[in-house]
């Protein structure tokens, strides 16, 4: 039997974030989702090295029994080269990736997995998460204490438990699987499975239409949902090509890897984000001139003649949008006092209440509590992400966080004080507050993106 991948890699910013930490490839042997994360653009450096080093396992088909040992080291050179590149760079310390990547060697996928980019199987309609998520809501899944309905509002929900950090400990995931002729792959970064239902992802899967309409269709879905992360997705269909299915050649480079550069293979011509500006704009346009059509029809059947009584009218129009305006400002700086987060202040980690998004030219969060925790005395890793923000559910979830901050500072002072140095920062298990039914927040998961 001979078989082989048709696939289409896809990525987008999304809304919300300025730039695209994500990385894909799809090639006739691989596909591979990276999603960074970092402070000062680490992230997008993380997720476009660990592509790099990946690809080059697309060259040919591997033998079964050396797949899954070829996608170890090359995880492991990655995971090297992230330590290499923070010693080079030290504003780049803190960064890491998740990685999910499936190897076809003959009827067979390999599968490597680390963070909680995530790998699904459609098969005979039915879709199966392969990969299991390494993240801290994971992990109280896994435990009982939360169900999976309750993970998708969980505040901590991006928090990952494992990824590459180049850390000695951040080994992936290693499966291997049997692949039948009619299987649908699909392998994203959290931006979509965050975001967008299972129940919706898998109807739009079943309807086999080619892999790169239906990978444009799960990121417009992305973006109905608001796209608040970078969302990528690759589909790979096993066909079978004594049936004449000849799959692509070309391999399809998406997201920060194709802006780095960092691989000699061929981008997709022209990207998700192209296409969905031009349809923006044709859309924009369109809706436009209908508008434009429509108001010059109203005003000709029904307005008088007279230009006070327009402008009258246009004076009360600009009236209600700037009540309108003023409305939503109020009722967003409202919600936004009700939020708390953990970040920095003066060197420390601070309580913040607020936001960390400015509402137009207005600053709406401020320091409510000021910790003793110096930044500099936290692992790496922990000091990223206080950098970036951490969001809380309230701000006694964000003093119990300061909590484990704290400990974590302690530890890793002992560690300088005998000569060692601070990584990602011990990975207790998640333990719970004296409080019944309350579970303590903990950052012994190594990243918050």
């Amino acid at each position: 039997m001979a078989i082989a991948l048709r696939y289409a890699a896809r990525s987008d910013v999304g809304l919300v974030r300025a730039e695209n930490q994500d990385s894909g490839y799809a090639g006739p042997h691989l596909l591979v989702v990276a999603d960074g994360m970092g402070g000062h653009a680490a992230g997008d450096v993380a997720s476009s090295i660990a592509i790099g080093e990946m690809v080059g396992l697309d060259d040919e088909s591997p033998g079964a029994d050396s797949a899954l040992d070829l996608l170890a080291k090359a995880l492991h050179t990655a995971n090297r080269e992230l330590r290499e590149a923070m010693q080079r760079q030290p504003e780049l310390r803190g960064m890491g990736t998740t990685v999910t990547a499936l190897l076809r060697t003959g009827s067979k996928i390999a599968v490597a997995h680390i963070g909680d980019s995530r790998a699904y199987l459609l098969r005979d309609g039915t879709l199966t998460q392969i990969t299991h998520d390494h993240s801290f809501v994971q992990s109280l899944i896994d435990e009982g204490r939360i169900t999976e309905e309750e993970a998708q509002t969980h505040p901590q929900r991006s928090l990952v438990t494992r990824v590459l950090t180049g850390q000695d400990e951040d080994k992936p995931d290693l499966a291997m699987r049997e692949a039948h002729i009619g299987d649908r792959y699909l392998v994203c970064s959290d931006g979509l499975s965050g975001f967008v239902a299972r129940e919706t992802i898998q109807e739009n899967l079943v309807q086999a239409q080619p892999p790169g309409v239906t990978a444009d269709r799960l990121v417009e879905l992305a973006m109905r949902a608001g796209a608040p992360d970078n969302v990528t997705c690759l589909i790979g269909d096993i066909v079978d090509l004594n049936r004449g299915q000849a799959p692509p050649t070309a391999q399809e480079v998406v997201g920060a890897a194709a802006e780095h550069r960092i691989t000699t293979t061929r981008a997709v011509p022209l990207t998700p984000a192209a296409k969905a500006a031009a349809l923006s704009r044709e859309a924009s346009g369109t809706a436009a001139n209908e508008a434009r059509q429509a108001e010059s029809r109203t005003l000709a059947d029904h307005e008088p003649r007279s230009s006070r009584w327009r402008w009258l009218k246009v004076a009360s129009m600009v009236v209600l949008v700037l009540v309108a305006v003023a409305g939503g400002t109020y009722a967003a700086y409202s919600w936004s006092q009700h939020q708390y987060y953990v970040g920095e202040s003066g060197g420390h980690v601070a309580i913040y209440q607020g936001v960390s998004q400015n509402i137009g030219p207005w600053q709406v969060s401020h320091v409510v509590d000021q910790s003793d925790i110096a930044l500099g005395d936290l692992p790496d890793f922990y000091r990223s992400k206080v950098d970036s923000t951490v969001s809380t559910a309230d701000v006694q979830d964000a003093r119990r966080l300061v909590t484990d901050l704290r400990v974590q500072a302690i530890q890793c002072q002992t560690t300088r004080a005998a000569g060692g140095t601070c990584g990602t920062g011990s990975t207790p298990s998640p333990t719970a507050s004296a409080t019944p039914g309350v579970t303590r927040p903990s950052l012994s998961p190594t990243s918050s993106r």
